[in-house]
């Protein structure tokens, strides 16, 4: 096997494979842009929302755009240091007219999953969802910060 680069775990080239892998790559991207109309969150991102998030003295702010979604189509959770945002869209439309029917259906549904900062209250976080626009505010816990001390040096013994 002269010349070719070897995949020494299994002991066979690594060439073939990369390649093989490379065009299945090639095929997912190509078939992300050709089904992009069936995204509903626009052809730059696969069903996850743009996030951003955003910090002051007294809280987190996370704000996700959902457009076309109501506060019932969106589930916000705490789980152990997660903040998990999910939502899923469905809609249905339908034309009747002589000699025409046509209904068209479509469906996405995203999740979306943010570690959380110690300092978050997590009793204290609530959400909203207005216009289409989810904001999650996740408050801090009180600072509970000691007075800076002066610790004596001495010399050992």
């Amino acid at each position: 096997m002269a010349g070719k680069e070897l995949n020494l775990k299994h002991g066979v080239p690594a060439a073939p494979w990369r390649s093989f892998r490379d065009e299945l790559d090639r095929v997912f991207d190509r078939f992300n842009q050709d089904f992009a109309p069936w995204n509903m969150f626009g052809s730059n991102s696969l069903k996850w929302p743009s996030v951003d998030i955003a910090e002051d003295e007294k809280k987190y702010s996370v704000t996700a755009e959902l457009p076309g979604l109501a506060a019932a189509d969106v589930d916000v959770s705490v789980d152990g240091n997660m903040l998990i945002i999910k939502g899923e869209k469905r809609n249905e439309t339908k034309a009747d007219e002589k000699n025409y029917h046509l209904t068209e259906r479509s469906y996405g549904a995203f999740q979306r999953l943010f570690s959380l900062p110690e300092s978050v209250d997590r009793n204290a976080i609530n959400a909203a969802v207005d216009k289409g626009v989810l904001t999650v505010t996740l408050p801090k816990l009180a600072s509970k910060e000691a007075a800076p001390k002066k610790i004596e040096v001495k010399p050992a013994k």
